[in-house]
């Protein structure tokens, strides 16, 4: 594979074993932040590339040893051993995983899931879900068998955490410790100019329309793009436009033709709706929406489209720069809760880049959207707009409640806040208000909910189906995967008592005329300490087979199929 033009390799500073390198050098440039102004620019250092000829073993070695650091250990409590909340003990393996079932003949392709692996750094041990350093799984099916591997992202973040032994870049509650007054000035400086911000892409993974890898996170930094068969990180994807900024969404929205995603503009409150084509590394400007309400953009994690319009959400939970410049995280971290400020909803045309309506809507909290379409009256003309997503309550208990000490510490209480399907109505006949409801009743799923998918041949259309983490209560985190029927208003649920699964995954067979035809998959973190892979049938929701990794995994979040 050759990513010239589109990458800058990074060099891996850890030795590991069974390896060959070769070194050379290659130079690129790095977007100007906030405004265009060329006010800031950062040059990030030229580091020799890194090819790898030999990454694995051809078989699972020896399960290694307990996940869980004495650091961690002694300062929790409770289910403080779970390996979901525990941190990765090997930076790489790679091995065939024997097989329980039958995986079906059809499934060729990978599956990868990223995630936070790693919790610690020496001796200080992280404080939330979203900190720890990004960690690739995979899953590659071939004819009934199943190779799987894991590896870290060789971000800027993690080598030069690896290399000083402590934490050296903003995460997202965590900010470097200063020895005096002026290096926490000369600090505060590197986050103005976006320097100091991390690129550890942990959040999420996507495949381009080209074919590229790359896994994401909420700052444009961290962008990296990945090899799908090794894990090998390749190096940066930098946007070869001129747009700046320092974040984007987390989610964009990626299928073979585009790349689409939200820039909010921290300065003048606002987001630039920007598309991709498959084969560029330039984003060209949709339009742009003006905030109606509050200090700050909404924050926005996630966002979904139709066939016609990009939906464009104003969460009242928002940005926040005093947060940002603390040393210490407050209960929201970067952002604030303005319900003053009112939410909105916001409809853009993809081809024109106008605002064909923006509406008020109830307070809403969501990470994740799941999937939204354009709703027609009987002479075929839109009428409006169905959008859903994994919607709290309104409630940003949530974003604390996933600190690691909560999760490890727990004692069989029912602690997990209440979410629900949000489902809103967005009228596009003039109106100024749309509704929120819940698409379901929750206790179909267990009043939890996140962590989506759905048919991806679906997307932005009318669908039925979404696959979700839900609950089985008492629990302190989403313990389900869940099947939604939005036509039956009814749920199926799997569960394993103790288990913490991750995203499910749909995979669509080949040639399926039905909506749920394919597999779902997914990656468990078992609670006597192992680790597994999980598939479901997409239609029926019961298990045809599972495959048990040599060694317990972490919790991760999102994912991706490659095809073979």
């Amino acid at each position: 594979m050759t990513f010239a033009n589109f990458t800058t390799p990074i060099k891996n500073s850890i030795p590991w074993p069974t390896m060959a390198v070769s070194d050379g050098s290659k130079k690129g440039g790095f977007p100007l932040f906030p405004g265009n102004k060329g006010f800031f620019r950062t040059q990030r250092s030229f580091l020799p590339d890194l090819t790898v000829t030999n990454v694995a073993s051809p078989s699972p070695p020896v399960a290694p040893p307990p996940l869980t650091t004495p650091t961690e250990r002694s300062e929790t409590t409770g289910d403080r051993q779970h390996p979901a909340w525990t941190s990765i003990p090997q930076e790489r393996w790679e091995g065939e995983l024997h097989v329980q079932g039958r995986i079906p003949s059809w499934l060729k392709g990978t599956y990868l899931r990223n995630g936070p692996g790693l919790w610690h750094i020496g001796d200080y041990n992280f404080r939330h879900l979203f900190d720890g350093y990004a960690t690739l799984v995979k899953l590659q099916f071939d004819n009934g068998r199943l190779v799987a591997g894991h590896r870290q992202v060789e971000s800027q973040a993690y080598r030069a955490a690896k290399k000083n032994q402590k934490l050296c870049y903003r995460e997202f509650s965590e900010v470097p410790k200063t020895d005096n007054f002026l290096a926490y000035v000369g600090e505060l400086a590197n986050l103005f100019s976006g320097a100091s911000l991390t690129d550890n892409a942990n959040t999420g993974v996507v495949k381009l329309g080209d074919g590229r890898v790359v896994c994401l996170t909420e700052t444009q930094k961290g962008s990296i793009v990945i090899d799908p068969n090794t894990l090998e990180t390749l190096g940066r994807f930098d946007y070869s436009d001129t747009l700046g900024g320092l974040i984007h969404s987390a989610h964009p929205i990626v299928t073979d033709e585009e790349f689409l995603t939200l820039l909010p503009d921290l300065i003048n409150p606002g987001y630039l709706v920007a598309r991709m084509e498959a084969g560029s590394n330039e984003r060209k400007v949709i339009g742009r929406v003006n905030c109606r309400g509050g200090p700050a953009p909404g924050w926005v994690h996630s966002f979904p489209v139709t066939e016609h319009y990009v939906i464009v959400p104003e969460m009242p939970l928002r940005y926040c720069a005093q947060n940002l410049l603390r040393a210490e995280p407050t209960p929201l971290y970067k952002f604030e809760w303005h319900p003053k400020s009112k939410a909105f909803i916001h409809v853009m045309c993809r081809t024109s880049g106008k605002i064909v309506t923006s509406v008020e809507v109830p307070l809403f909290v969501t990470f994740h959207f799941i999937n939204a379409y354009e709703e027609e009256d009987e002479d075929g003309r839109v009428r409006g707009i169905i959008a859903d997503c994994c919607e709290h309550n309104s409630d940003t208990a949530i974003l604390d409640r996933l600190r690691l000490q909560n999760l490890r510490s727990f004692i069989g209480q029912d602690v997990l806040p209440d979410a629900r399907v949000g489902r809103f109505r967005i009228p596009l006949d003039g109106s100024e208000y749309g509704t929120l409801e819940a698409a379901l009743e929750a206790d179909e799923h267990g009043r939890g909910m996140d962590m989506c998918s759905i048919n991806p041949n679906y997307l932005g259309k009318k669908y039925r189906y979404a696959y979700a983490c839900g609950a089985k209560r008492p629990c302190n985190f989403p313990n389900t995967l869940t099947k939604l029927d939005f036509v039956e208003k009814k749920a199926k649920n799997w569960y394993e008592e103790g288990a913490v699964p991750s995203e499910p995954f749909f995979v669509a067979r080949p040639g399926a005329t039905e909506e749920d035809d394919g597999v779902v998959v997914s990656i468990v973190s078992g609670r006597n300490g192992e680790g597994y892979a999980l598939l479901l049938d997409g239609s029926s929701f019961e298990e045809i087979a599972r495959a048990k990794f040599p060694y317990a995994l972490p919790y991760g979040l999102h994912g991706c199929w490659v095809p073979s």
